[in-house]
């Protein structure tokens, strides 16, 4: 089945052998592939000639793996050490398959007790072992697979993308992989410990402190959801850091493909979202573990409270999921109809006003509670309209469709599949949009049909992308029959499973009972969730086969394909490029690596080679010619020989065990901390192992990240290229700026709460904790002392005095002992008067929100002394960045406490 091209839009059409990052100059000719009807990949699995794409080089010219020292792939040390973004994309995707079929396992014991209204000869479950596992399975589904699978090809691909060589860091994106790993380990010990989360995966209050849910594990399950947002911090400023700062000369951000797009729009969401999330998973860490009272029955707005809180996080959480799948889709779309999506400026911008708007209407999941019907109606509004750019969005891949040749592989039918249910999600979401009928529909299956409609329609097209870039991943191709056999099974046994739901939407929603009259639509859809289940037992055997003896790939197995990580080798070297990439004349080239040029010749602009200050890879000056693509769709070759493989220090290290041993040590550490109740540990044996636990996790972690910290590393170098709006600036100066919009958001959620409780409370009607505001006003005069200080210790460096940068990071560190010895004296003044963290909430406010800001100062005087250390030896006297990326953190967690000072002070 294809459609005619149209001719009054040729500029969208492909027939230029050259490589353009968003295919704006691609149109499609008349080719083999068209005639012979291969399904859009070529047999000879070579690179498609008359396409958009050439191979830049051969593989001979890349480095050696073994030669240059890494751990081989057949090696399980490769996985434990390895930094490089590729390794680390895979581990994601694999890990993160695992939790699929562990949530699927817990969905199938949901699906068999429904299978009739509960009776005691029906019942799988027991009641609270029913609400453990519908608890469990929406958080293992929504946080430890769908966006960790996403990032997975997220880690994979956007570097390729990008043109860039790694990500700006190299082991903070190994240490969130295994933060992630741990955090689902974490979980999983947590049914061993009396009984996971049986709260939702909503966790609504106060059903989420101790008073519902005694027991230990269900603390380890919110502890592990911290470790997760941990994972996902760090994930994000990595991220965020590459995409603004390592995109290839001539990659603007106009230019850059949709994946990476809608990767780069995800990521600015979790950053602030998962920021929320984090500060209400702390908030409730301390009602479980310490005993505050912020969501305790007594509270006056604890409910409230957290759903502010949650939602704030859960309704971007929603596209957070989704844009990953719809980057997927237009990447797809493009590749098997031969063009690019129709209004592609468009599309972006509709992808942008989305993740705005994303922001504005967590609301709407509280049109049940008391609020005002004029702020129900405002998020209403906000509610409706954000659907509008998906309008946009959704018409333009259909357009692309028509106006493109459509080539059915497995990757198109899943992607084309997602449209199709998320054309159903959405439009069913519109109704819960509108006040009146979220009052009936609130609460039913309903929600739980049009939630699964989205949320797994994104995952359809993810599964779409796990086939699309299996080739590049593996070098072998999968069995096509295999795979859409499997996406007709899949296919069927969705619609089976959720379309049903909408029919006995009556059903209350996380209730294992339900009305006899609905069995038969419950029973079509437990029937549904085994072939949805099954299906992925062709996909398992298929990918697995194939990735041993299915059949080679060259670099490109997919006609018109136009992204840059079709121009590498299947799979990519370690080093990802021969040379430079460079779009500088609007297609991708690549600049030489040496002084030689590929015939052994010298440069071609005369120019010398100039080493890498890092110990990275040799390079020549920036006048240098760029390589030529040859006029026959063949392989072009770069004008410069790769670098040295037998010279380690020549390489970015790619190797590093320390981001696995700072993961091992966080998880017992949060195993640990998952004992206390009421700040003590419990009595007995099991009390001595949770108290053994912290120390042992708490002193691994430290030490790992001491040691991670002095270990020589080389990452990537940073070279010129397209870095909007960061032009000119370190990656760690961008990355500290980047960690510091996180912690505004953070910060932000622990002053909203004081408010909010504050104006439930009665704001006149609340009295300050500290009576005395003269320990705070000392403390203010210590910090702000503490920060000149530090500007001290820049000019010293600047200066290249060693004895002044010491003498000034010393009375750094001193002044910031001063605040922490200050206000341990205050607390002990006000826990001696009777006040504690579980007096009352007045108490709990002021106790968590300034000991959130001491443990940042905590960890600010750890790293001062790191970098004492390292000026006593004479550092930063030539480079003094380490100084004044600290610096930015030092004077932020100053500013936080000239607004802490007067809030819990003065007002």
């Amino acid at each position: 089945m294809s459609h005619d091209d149209r001719t009054d839009d040729t500029d969208d059409r492909r027939t230029d052998t050259k490589y353009h990052p968003d295919g704006d100059d691609a149109t499609e000719p008349a080719s083999d592939a068209d005639r012979r009807g291969d399904g859009g990949h070529r047999s000879d699995g070579g690179t498609a000639v008359g396409s958009e794409l050439t191979v830049p080089a051969t593989t001979d010219d890349y480095p050696a793996e073994e030669e240059s020292g890494f751990p081989g792939m057949g090696t399980i040390r490769r996985w434990f050490v390895t930094t490089n973004h590729k390794d680390v994309g895979i581990l994601y995707i694999v890990t993160s398959l695992f939790f699929l079929v562990l949530g699927g396992v817990l969905a199938w014991l949901l699906r068999v007790q429904l299978w009739a209204p509960r009776t005691p000869t029906t019942t799988v479950l027991e009641p609270l072992a029913y609400n453990q596992a519908v608890s469990a399975h929406g958080l293992i589904m929504v946080f430890w697979f769908l966006s960790p699978f996403a990032f997975g090809f997220a880690n994979y691909v956007v570097p390729l993308q990008i043109g860039a060589k790694d990500l700006a860091f190299p082991r903070l994106n190994a240490l969130s992989y295994w933060l992630y790993l741990f955090s689902g380990i974490l979980f999983g010990v947590s049914f061993f410990q009396g009984g996971t989360f049986a709260g939702g995966w909503t966790m609504y209050a106060p059903l989420n402190v101790p008073t519902f849910t005694p027991d230990v594990g269900a603390s380890t399950a919110v502890l592990a959801l911290v470790l997760f947002v941990a994972s996902v911090t760090v994930s994000s400023v990595n991220f965020l850091t590459s995409m603004h700062t390592m995109r290839a000369e001539g990659l603007t951000l106009r230019r850059l493909p949709l994946f990476t797009w809608s990767i780069l729009l995800t990521v600015w969401m979790m950053l602030f979202a998962f920021a929320a999330l984090l500060a209400a998973l702390i908030i409730l860490s301390s009602d479980r573990l310490l005993g505050t009272t912020y969501f305790a029955l007594e509270s006056p707005a604890g409910s409230m409270l957290w759903a502010h809180l949650f939602w704030f996080f859960g309704h971007p959480e929603v596209y957070i999921v989704f844009f990953p799948a719809l980057g997927v889709m237009a990447e797809v779309f493009q590749t098997f109809t031969g063009r690019r999506i129709v209004g592609r400026k468009w599309f972006i911008a509709a992808m942008v006003l989305v993740a705005l708007q994303s922001f504005v209407v967590w609301m709407h999941h509280m049109f049940l509670t008391t609020i005002n019907l004029q702020i129900k109606t405002l998020f209403m509004i906000t509610t409706i309209g954000i659907s509008l750019p998906f309008d946009l969005m959704v018409f333009a891949l259909i357009y692309t469709m028509l106006k493109g040749k459509i080539r059915f592989t497995t990757p198109f039918l899943f992607v084309f599949g997602a449209l199709l249910l998320f054309i159903i999600g959405g439009i069913t979401g519109v109704f819960l949009g509108a006040i009146v009928l979220d009052y009936e529909f609130r609460g039913t299956y309903w929600v739980v049909a049009h939630f699964h409609y989205v949320m797994v329609g994104g995952v359809t097209a993810l599964v779409g992308g796990l086939y699309y870039w299996f080739p590049k991943i593996t070098g072998r191709m999968y069995d096509e029959f295999l795979g859409k056999l499997h996406f007709g099974i899949y296919f069927v046994g969705f619609n089976l499973l959720y379309f049903p739901l909408f029919v006995a939407w009556e059903t209350p929603r996380r209730v294992f009972d339900y009305s006899a009259g609905l069995q038969i639509w419950h029973q079509l859809a437990t029937v549904g969730a085994f072939v949805l289940g099954l299906s992925f037992v062709v996909m398992f055997y298929n990918l697995t086969k194939s990735a041993f003896s299915g059949e080679p790939v060259g670099d490109c197995p997919w006609e018109f394909a136009t992204t840059a990580e079709w121009a590498v080798p299947s799979p990519p070297p370690l080093e990802n490029f021969p040379g430079l990439p460079t779009y500088r004349d609007g297609s991708l080239r690549f600049r030489g690596e040496s002084s030689a040029s590929a015939d052994g010749g010298a440069a071609t602009d005369g120019g010398e080679a100039e080493a890498a200050t890092d110990g990275g890879e040799t390079t020549t000056d920036e006048s240098r010619a760029s390589s030529d693509v040859r006029s026959d769709g063949g392989v072009a070759t770069a004008t410069a020989t790769p670098p040295d493989a037998h010279h380690d220090e020549e390489h970015a290290s790619h190797a590093s065990i320390w981001p696995f041993v700072v993961g091992l040590g966080v998880f017992f550490l949060f195993f640990g901390l998952s004992g206390l109740r009421d700040a003590a540990f419990p009595e007995g044996a099991m009390g001595s192992v949770y108290l053994g636990a912290t120390v042992l996790g708490g002193t691994v972690t430290l030490g790992s990240l001491v040691f991670m910290a002095l270990e020589p590393f080389h990452g990537p170098e940073l070279v010129e290229g397209e870095a909007w709006p960061f032009g000119g600036l370190e990656y760690g100066k961008v990355g500290m700026w980047i960690f510091l919009a996180s912690d505004v958001v953070l910060f932000g959620g622990f002053v909203g709460a004081y408010v909010f409780t504050r104006v439930a409370f009665g704001w006149t009607a609340w009295e300050p904790i500290p009576s005395n505001p003269v320990p705070g006003l000392v403390n203010t005069y210590l910090l702000l002392t503490s920060s000149f200080t530090v500007v001290l210790a820049l000019v010293a460096a600047e200066k290249r005095s060693r004895w002044g940068v010491v003498a000034s990071l010393v009375t750094t560190f001193v002044l910031g002992v001063g605040f922490l010895v200050n206000k341990g004296i205050e607390w002990n003044h006000l826990f001696h008067e009777g006040l504690g963290l579980s007096t009352n909430i007045r108490a709990s406010t002021f106790f968590l929100t300034t000991g959130l800001h001491a443990a940042h100062v905590v960890v600010g005087l750890i790293v001062t002394l790191y970098l004492v250390a390292r000026a006593w030896r004479g550092a930063y006297l030539d480079d003094a960045s380490s100084v004044e990326y600290f610096g930015l953190y030092w004077h932020f967690v100053d500013i936080v406490w000239l607004f802490l000072f007067p809030l819990f002070y003065i007002l």
